[in-house]
């Protein structure tokens, strides 16, 4: 995993993701929220291991709790 990609919630399609802020939902799954390089929003639903490996890479940072 060298760069965290979703789909735009606006163009539907796969961008890279900027600004990565990973969270866990209320039921207990990871979710990263960021957004494209033209400032659209985005979101990605993702395993434990990738969302820990993503943090550790330094590609997306944690919610504060």
């Amino acid at each position: 995993m060298e760069i965290l990609e979703a789909y735009c919630l606006k163009t539907k399609q796969k961008e890279q993701m900027f600004e990565a802020i990973i969270s866990q939902t209320s039921r207990g799954g990871w979710m990263a929220k960021g957004v494209t390089k033209d400032g659209h929003k985005m979101a990605l639903i993702m395993s434990k291991a990738n969302a820990e490996l993503a943090i550790e890479k330094g590609l997306a940072k944690t919610e504060i709790k």
